[in-house]
Order: C-alpha cells, then sequence, then structure tokens
C-alpha cells in the first residue's frame, strides 16, 4: 500500500524539501522477520545533467522519519523525500513483513566512478548496515558502452534449458525484457525459423533485481519443437522501446526555476534491444530398435484405459477410455492401433488434450473409442500398447495395459409381428361411388377480410421502405464523413475523450497513480489536438497559448495549465491519494468539456 501526505499538489515539493530536515526516530514493528537495510541505485551509469535515484529500504523494522543522508563527495541530494510502504504476509508460516522504502534523487556534480559507503544505522538496538555502491558519470551528450546506448536502464535475455534437443522434443523457452522507466513497449519480434511453436501464453509482468538495482521485468514464454536436424540458430529476439531519460534543466513552467533550483525533464529515446541467438543442436531420433507401434511421440508417458460394460451381448457397444499422459508433445499424441482387433468394430475415436501449464508440455490426452464384440466367442478386449521415445533415457519404451475380461452374451431374437386370425368373416365397409347433391348450403361461416385490407400485412410492405430510407441516410452520413476529416476526428477524439474518463475513474479507485496522469496528459493531447487542428503528439503546455483565439477563458486556460503541471509532476512524484486522483478526475472532465466548446459557440 502506497501512502503519501495530504498536501496540495502545488505545495508538495515544499514537503519534499522539509522531509531532508527530518529527525530520525527509532521504533520496532514487532514484526517476526529478521530486519533487513538494502540500498539500491535504479541505474549504475548516468550522463552529467542527469540523476539517479537512490532507494533506502526497511525490511521488518520502520523509522519514524526520512533518514537524513550524509554528504557524499561529487554527489549532492536535489527535492525532498519520496516513500512507500508495503506489506506482505507468509501464507504457509502466517507471518507477516512489511517494509517502508524511502528514495533520494541524486545529482552528480563531477564525471568519473563515484564511490557511495555503505550507511550504518541503529535501530531498535541492533545495528544495520547496507551495501556499497558505485555511479559512473559520462560526460554530457555520452552514450554508456553497450548495444542499446541506453546503459543498463534496459537489456534482454533469452533463455534456454538447455543447448541440444532431439527432434520432435517441446521444450520452453523465454525471452526477459528488463526495464526501469519505459514507454511505446512493443510485442518482440520472435524469431523461430526452423521451430515450431507449440504454445505461447499471455506474458507476464513483474519486478525483479538485478546488479543491484531494481527493474520491471516483462516475460514472453513459448514452447517449441524443432523441425529439422542439426545445428539450428534460434532468434535473435527484438524488443523495441522508449526509455525515459530524466536530465536536469529548466522545463516550461518549472516551479523550482524561481526559488534557483533547475527542475527535471524527460527525454524519450527509442532503443531496440536484440536478444542471443544459441545454436542448437537437434539430434534425429535413433532408427535402431524401433518399435512397430511407434508413431513418433517424444517425451516421458504413462497410459490408463477403462472400458465398460465389460457384460455384454454381440453387437451391444462397449466405451473404450484411454489415457496417456505425462511430458511431451501432448496433441501429436495418437491412439494406439486397434487394426488387430479382428473380433470387434470399431467406431471413429474422439479425443480431448488437457494440459496442466500454459505452455502445453505437461498434461494428457483422453481418447473415447466405442467398440462392439461380433460373436460370443471374444473374452477380452486385447491389450493396449503405447510406444515412445524417451529423450532423457535417449531409448524408446514400450508401455501396455492388460487385457479386460469380458462376458459376452448371444444377442436375443428378434420377435416377428403376431397375426391373429378371427374365426368369421370380414366384412368391408360398404362404399357408395355417387354422393348426391346437397339441396341446402347449411350453417355458413366467415372468411376473413383480404390482406390488403389488413393492417399488419400493409406493415409489412412498409419494411423495405424504411430498411431504403434508412440505409440511404447511413450512406449519406458516411459520405459526410469521408469529406470531412476534420469531422470524422472531432468524433473519434469524443468518443476517446468519454472512454478516458470512465477509465480514469478506475485508475482513481484502484489508486494507481503513474498510469492514472499518463492517461490525462493524453487525453489533453487528443483533444487539444483536436481543437487546434494539430497532431496530438505536438501537443505541449505551450499550446495553451492558442486557445485565446479560440475564445477560451481565463479560468479554463489556468485549469488546464495545472492539469499539465501535476502531470509533470507525477513523472518523479507519482504519489497520490485515491481522493486527489478523484479530485484531478473531477477537474480534467470539466476542463475537457470546455475545450469540446471552444469554437463551436465560444467559450465554456
Amino acid at each position: 500500500m502506497t501512502t503519501v501526505p495530504d498536501i496540495p499538489p502545488r505545495f508538495r515539493w515544499l514537503h519534499r524539501l522539509a522531509c531532508i530536515v527530518g529527525v530520525l526516530a527509532l521504533t520496532v514493528c514487532g514484526q517476526a522477520a529478521e530486519p533487513k537495510f538494502t540500498a539500491i541505485l535504479d541505474r549504475d551509469t548516468i550522463g552529467m545533467g542527469e540523476t539517479a535515484t537512490l532507494s533506502l529500504t526497511f525490511e521488518g523494522i520502520h523509522p519514524q522519519g526520512s533518514p537524513q543522508l550524509p554528504p557524499i563527495q561529487n554527489l549532492r541530494v536535489e527535492g525532498g523525500v519520496n516513500f512507500s510502504q508495503s506489506s506482505h504476509i507468509d501464507v504457509n508460516s502466517g507471518q507477516s513483513t512489511s517494509s517502508i522504502t524511502f528514495r533520494y534523487t541524486l545529482v552528480p556534480t563531477r564525471e568519473g566512478e563515484i564511490n557511495i559507503p555503505a550507511f550504518n544505522i541503529t535501530l531498535g538496538g541492533k545495528q544495520l548496515a547496507s551495501q556499497a555502491l558505485k555511479l559512473k558519470v559520462l560526460k554530457s551528450g555520452d552514450s554508456p558502452p553497450d548495444e542499446s546506448g541506453a546503459g543498463k536502464a534496459a537489456f534482454v535475455r533469452l533463455v534456454v534449458p538447455k543447448a541440444e534437443y532431439y527432434l520432435g522434443e517441446v521444450f520452453p523457452v523465454e525471452f526477459q525484457l528488463f526495464f526501469q522507466d519505459a514507454q511505446d513497449i512493443q510485442q518482440p519480434a520472435l524469431r523461430t525459423d526452423g521451430f515450431t511453436i507449440v504454445k505461447q501464453p499471455p506474458h507476464t509482468v513483474a519486478k525483479a533485481q538485478a546488479n543491484g538495482m531494481m527493474y520491471n521485468v516483462v516475460t514472453f514464454k513459448l514452447s517449441l519443437v524443432a523441425a529439422k536436424t542439426g545445428p539450428v540458430k534460434l532468434g535473435p529476439f527484438e524488443s523495441k522501446l522508449s526509455l525515459q531519460i530524466v536530465k536536469r534543466g529548466p522545463g516550461p513552467r518549472d516551479p523550482f526555476e524561481a526559488f534557483g533550483f533547475l527542475g527535471r525533464r524527460v527525454d524519450l529515446k527509442p532503443v531496440t534491444l536484440v536478444s542471443e541467438a544459441p545454436v542448437l543442436n537437434i539430434l534425429p531420433l535413433p532408427t535402431n530398435n524401433v518399435p512397430p507401434g511407434f508413431t513418433g511421440s517424444v517425451g516421458t508417458f504413462a497410459i490408463q484405459v477403462q472400458a465398460g460394460p465389460t457384460n455384454v451381448a454381440v453387437g451391444d457397444p462397449i466405451t473404450l477410455r484411454v489415457r496417456i499422459e505425462g511430458k511431451g508433445t501432448l496433441d501429436s499424441i495418437a491412439l494406439p492401433s486397434l487394426d488387430d482387433w479382428r473380433e470387434f468394430k470399431a467406431y471413429p475415436p474422439t479425443s480431448k488434450v488437457e494440459s496442466n501449464d500454459p505452455l502445453g508440455i505437461t498434461g494428457a490426452k483422453t481418447f473415447e473409442v466405442v467398440v462392439t464384440p461380433q460373436n460370443t466367442e471374444v473374452k477380452e478386449l486385447p491389450p493396449l500398447a503405447f510406444s515412445y521415445f524417451d529423450p532423457e533415457l535417449k531409448s524408446y519404451r514400450t508401455i501396455a495395459q492388460p487385457a479386460v475380461k469380458l462376458t459376452v452374451r448371444p444377442s436375443a431374437p428378434q420377435q416377428q409381428p403376431t397375426v391373429l386370425a378371427g374365426g368369421g368373416t370380414e366384412t368391408a365397409p360398404q362404399t357408395r361411388d355417387i354422393v348426391h347433391i346437397k339441396l341446402r348450403a347449411g350453417a355458413l361461416g366467415m372468411i376473413s377480410p383480404p390482406l390488403v385490407q389488413q393492417s399488419w400485412f400493409l406493415g409489412v410492405q412498409a419494411v423495405p421502405l424504411l430498411a431504403w430510407m434508412a440505409a440511404f441516410v447511413w450512406r449519406k452520413r458516411q459520405d459526410n464523413l469521408a469529406n470531412n476529416p476534420r469531422l470524422r476526428r472531432q468524433l473519434a477524439v469524443r468518443e476517446t475523450v468519454r472512454a478516458g474518463l470512465a477509465q480514469l475513474s478506475h485508475l482513481a479507485a484502484a489508486n494507481q497513480a503513474q498510469e492514472f496522469y499518463s492517461t490525462v496528459f493524453r487525453l489533453l493531447q487528443e483533444q487539444l489536438g483536436e481543437r487546434l487542428d494539430q497532431p496530438a503528439s505536438a501537443i505541449t503546455e505551450e499550446a495553451l497559448e492558442n486557445l485565446a483565439a479560440l475564445g477560451a477563458d481565463a479560468a479554463l486556460v489556468q485549469s488546464l495549465h495545472e492539469l499539465f503541471q501535476q502531470c509533470n509532476e507525477a513523472r518523479y512524484a507519482p504519489a497520490s491519494t485515491p481522493q486527489q486522483l478523484a479530485g484531478v478526475t473531477t477537474q480534467a472532465d470539466a476542463a475537457l468539456k470546455g475545450v469540446q466548446q471552444l469554437g463551436a459557440g465560444g467559450a465554456r
């Protein structure tokens, strides 16, 4: 759970400055876990003019205030302290562990390698120490020496369990994307030439620590089967994203500039990350000692056979269930051959695959087939055998189930229909060939009026005309939209804003501040771009100066300025309460509606 002081956004920077001079109070929270104190940098390589974030995390013990950092040579602390709390409950032991993290923004004052010494602190009568860290500062404009050109802010890994497989053997592959702050993450290009993808479940997102830094990790998993033998290259896999590079310097309407501080700005740097391309050795299946019933299954399996009923008459159906479970390519498993079952008539089987894991490597395949005995000489269902190649044992194996005893009775004789003969002579009813003319009409009934006089019939005739008119109106509207791109964009943006405002309410309730402010910024760009007839990506806070020409009043422009400033602040101080986010939602709703009315009747 993330908590922040309930301070108006425009004064939150004062709180961050005041937290530096806070007094460190000692208190123990009574956790069962051993207290821990760790220090982590968000990245270990930056350029002059950029900043790094130092995180001090306390687990199992909490200080009451924000720790004050000692002087660090060639580094200074800028701004205040951001902190967050989280708790974890171990289901097995029932113990709970809580942690609190304090984040400091470090600004280098010179180039080169800067040593950050270990921090020692006493809490609850216990001495706690963090690990020492190193920060490499490059010249302004220089790129770190790696392929991505972004230091260790992002990198990828391709995880393959081993380098040798058999043809037809299924194996898992993981493509892991590590990044700290990024946008526009694209689905990676997975090059699997020479392999067949068995399954590719949805990607997962988590956090992990690597090289002393915390990363967001997006993992793409898939299971593969080699389609050819010999050395086969897997990959490389590529992923494209835009890294967020934080730099120091005055930005538009920067609140720190008036107090002698230089604020922070975020630049986006497109990066293409390429993984390694390991060469896997794909072995062919042995050609000696191949079992007669082998159909190409590779893996480790077991078989179960059930049949019923076992007491039947000739021609009665018996349902045979064959379950083959284990590890391997489940979809390619075939039912053991029933060609030797000459005393039975077999019908086409049905099958069902059940996977135990998202990659479809382990599970079971169940076959159901109906057979009928053809004579009373049948005493059992013949045994079933299944052959496969075991890549771990590097040999063929055959597993079998014993015969199932049967009792087959003769089928009951069909009774012919009995014809009862009567003692007397049946007399056919007499028929009359000539029917007399009826002289009187008798009772007469009223028939319904003609269809042209019935209202429902007339209504049915109007349906094609109404359908034609509706199609004509729809076609005219489509032609109008096709000839008016400005109108098309206006309708599309209006729908985007409507859906985005609904999304803001859900993000505010979930306290997802970073996603919330990103959505607010996107909606402002879309709506202002549509009104000003500019691309949405080109809209910044400076574009608000052009609203006066559309009739915008000062209150609307001021509200938009506040929204832009809150979005900029959220990039380096994303913590907010649900109540604050709900207030921003109301402000954004009113501002966006006011912008929609510009140029269509004046201001709001």
